[in-house]
């Protein structure tokens, strides 16, 4: 070592800071005092960009599963703009309500030609780009039409239907909230959209069945099927994390199914 050199400095032990967890219990015992461990922090929120093998999201439901909310919730959380069913648009559905036999063909035609325009301006998107979800699948159309159609009318609209479908896009994920005709009920009135204050229970169970036999055999696209009847993903922020996660989870099953736990 030459004379004008410092001396060297043996190597300084740094100590574990006492911010995490076990440094404060290792802190705390060098002060003669019994650990203390910080409580535990919730799951964190899965990332806030979706994976990329989800491009396009389209939540499914009967009337009152809350498929709006859950898709203005997500599109909140991977800032995305959610594409929501123009229903207000429909000149004819309180007319529908009023008398759906008298009203069933015009007011179901008329949401045709406007799920249509809307799916082929989502298929204008650069869905590789922007990651899109939506409160509605075009399938569900149909689901309605055989509620309420019969005969000819059926027949005419099951031919546009055809039509139109090979052409709009497919999601590459559908989610399916599954409720009861009790909750559904529940939820139209705590909305209290005008033309829904007289509901019909008997509809609304009739579509309940309806949606649940369509999604038994339903092979289109990856599927997730959620209890909702004894969740609330609105007012539990826990449930709606979950309910992320099960979104974002990757899978090669073509069918999973979430339970409240």
């Amino acid at each position: 070592m030459g004379r004008d050199e410092p001396p060297l400095k043996p190597p300084v032990r740094r100590r574990k800071s006492p911010s995490t967890p076990a440094g404060r219990a290792r802190a705390d015992d060098s002060a003669g005092c019994a650990p203390t461990f910080l409580p535990k922090l919730p799951r964190p929120m899965p990332p806030t960009t979706p994976p990329d093998a989800l491009d396009y999201v389209a939540i499914e439901g009967a009337i009152g599963a809350g498929t709006t909310t859950l898709t203005e919730l997500l599109a909140d959380r991977f800032e995305a703009d959610p594409v929501l069913e123009r229903f207000e648009d429909n000149p004819f559905l309180e007319r529908f309500y009023e008398d759906r036999e008298r009203w069933a063909f015009q007011t179901q035609l008329a949401f045709l030609a406007s799920r249509f325009r809307q799916q082929k301006e989502l298929s204008e998107r650069d869905l590789f780009r922007d990651f899109a979800v939506s409160d509605y699948t075009f399938d569900k159309d149909r689901i309605f039409a055989r509620q309420t159609l019969s005969g000819d009318e059926l027949q005419l609209y099951e031919s546009l239907f055809r039509l139109m479908e090979p052409t709009v896009p497919s999601p590459d994920l559908v989610v399916y909230l599954r409720s009861s005709p009790e909750r559904l009920l529940q939820n139209i009135e705590k909305r209290d959209r005008p033309y829904e204050r007289d509901m019909d229970p008997g509809y609304i169970a009739d579509l309940h069945e309806a949606y649940d036999q369509y999604f038994r055999q339903y092979e289109r696209t990856p599927l997730l099927v959620v209890n909702v009847a004894e969740m609330d993903f609105v007012e539990h922020p826990a449930d709606f994390r979950a309910l992320v996660r099960h979104i974002v989870a990757p899978s090669d099953e073509r069918s999973r199914y979430v339970h409240p736990s």
